[in-house]
């Protein structure tokens, strides 16, 4: 403590002697003052110069000022960082919440633009054909494949086929897992799963039941994880051509050759109440989270959007022949195809086609026998610009919708032999799932022999760009 003392007192008898100095300066002559200040300033240089060089220097100087500051002081500026820090904490804490909210409205708006049937996102411009190379084939099937559905997490295929036989398949691998084998032709009471053509299937969105309908009228429901058969569903007259689970539910629409479309309640095992309208057999029907579905009427040409709730149905024209599928991009946005080979894009308030593709597989024959290829399959990836078709001329056709889905322009091919019976996109856009055949899925007018039964699994790689969603 003494030597602080001792310090201090060296301290102010320097600043007492340099003010003695700077008076008399002041009373000399302009000269000697000059000269004086050099001398303070080589005198503060040299001091800097010292510290430098002397560290230990500078560390008593600072160990000084810590001694010098009074309790008083210490807590003010001890105060003063707490509040700083307390202030960094808070601005980082804001631009985070707004970063959040940033998101939450964005998905807000996202949500009530898909609920509207608005949402489109932007990105069929960004994607790219694969490689032939890196196209899959599996094989397991001995007859034309007709239908599949992908799991909800994107990790398994269900495909079913004209050999009465559903078979789960695993993405990755692509090893088969499991295989509910068909049974053959009455063989119906001790069979347990089909013994007729399965034509149609459906997973739900939370992926607890598996539905799949056959042309011997019956709609069985299985458990997808272990492939177990849970209920069987009778009640129509014809085969049972389109299913589709209500997202977000366990409602179950089934439509049929006998003109009908039925609801069921697949919790409750129970069938729930029967819709009729169309004039012909029903080829295809689809439905997303809305209390309603779509389906085509095959040969009476019609589109329909039934309201279950109000007990209604809206009818579109547009087709020149029979309309075998359809699939909904969002809720108010559709596609079909048809024998007419024709593509169309629809919305739910317009009675006509908002765009239309004719020939959009090409055709055969020669001369004045020229047909169309039918379009025998269609799919879309939701709430997007993005659709598929195909047929049987050795490629399934990727589209771009315009902005507003006025106007459908070719993307690229992918050579796939054989009738493309049934596409299906996965949720997250990365591949697109053909399941092919020798037959069309709804009759056997001709074979393409050189065809393999399988799926294809074909990845869809997009350019490194954001995604753009329009209104």
């Amino acid at each position: 403590m003494s030597s602080f003392f001792i310090k201090k007192k060296v301290i102010s008898a320097a600043h007492n002697k340099g003010d003695l100095k700077r008076k008399s300066n002041a009373d000399d002559g302009k000269g000697r003052s000059k000269k004086f200040n050099k001398r303070v300033d080589e005198e503060i240089s040299s001091d800097s110069e010292d510290e430098r060089a002397d560290p230990s220097r500078r560390k008593q100087d600072e160990e000084d000022y810590e001694i010098d500051e009074t309790p008083q002081d210490k807590k003010l500026r001890l105060a003063k960082l707490y509040l700083e820090q307390l202030r960094e904490e808070e601005d980082k804490k804001a631009e985070e919440e707004s970063f959040e909210a940033d998101l939450i409205a964005g998905r807000l708006q996202e949500d009530l633009l898909e609920q509207k049937g608005k949402l489109q996102r932007l990105i069929a411009k960004d994607l790219i054909a694969p490689d032939p190379e890196e196209i899959r084939l599996l094989r397991g099937h001995k007859l034309s494949v007709t239908c599949l559905v992908i799991t909800p997490d994107e990790k398994y295929i269900f495909s079913a086929s004209k050999d009465c036989s559903i078979i789960k398949w695993e993405v990755e691998s692509g090893k088969k897992v499991h295989k509910m084998a068909g049974g053959r032709k009455g063989t119906e009471e001790r069979h347990v799963g089909h013994t007729a053509h399965v034509l149609s299937m459906a997973i739900s969105s939370d992926g607890k039941y598996l539905a799949s309908g056959d042309i011997n009228k019956l709609i069985m429901i299985w458990d997808p994880v272990t492939c177990k058969h849970l209920y069987k569903f009778t009640g129509h007259r014809g085969a049972v051509s389109g299913l589709a689970f209500r997202r977000g539910t366990h409602t179950l629409y089934s439509a049929s050759h006998d003109r009908s479309i039925k609801v069921w309640s697949v919790d409750e095992n129970a069938y729930v109440e029967t819709l009729f309208g169309h004039q012909d057999m029903i080829t295809g029907l689809d439905c997303l989270s809305r209390e309603r579905c779509v389906t085509t009427g095959g040969r009476d040409r019609t589109v329909r959007v039934w309201k279950i709730a109000e007990e209604s149905q809206l009818v579109f024209h547009g087709h020149e022949g029979s309309i075998d599928c359809v699939q909904l991009i969002n809720e108010e946005h559709m596609v079909t195809g048809g024998d007419d080979g024709a593509i169309s894009i629809w919305t739910v308030n317009k009675k006509k086609p908002v765009s239309t593709v004719k020939k959009a597989h090409g055709s055969h024959g020669n001369g004045g026998l020229e047909q169309p290829n039918w379009v025998s399959s269609v799919a879309a990836l939701h709430n997007s610009d993005t659709v598929a078709s195909g047929s049987h001329n050795a490629a399934v056709q990727l589209w771009k919708c315009g902005q507003g889905f006025r106007g459908l322009e070719p993307l690229f091919s992918i050579p796939v032999t054989g009738f493309v019976n049934s596409l299906k996109f996965s949720n997250s856009g990365k591949f697109l799932v053909a399941g092919v055949g020798q037959e069309h899925r709804l009759g056997r007018w001709w074979r393409v022999k050189e065809a393999k039964n399988g799926l294809y699994i074909i990845p869809l790689k997009r350019q490194a760009k954001e995604q753009e969603v329009v209104q």
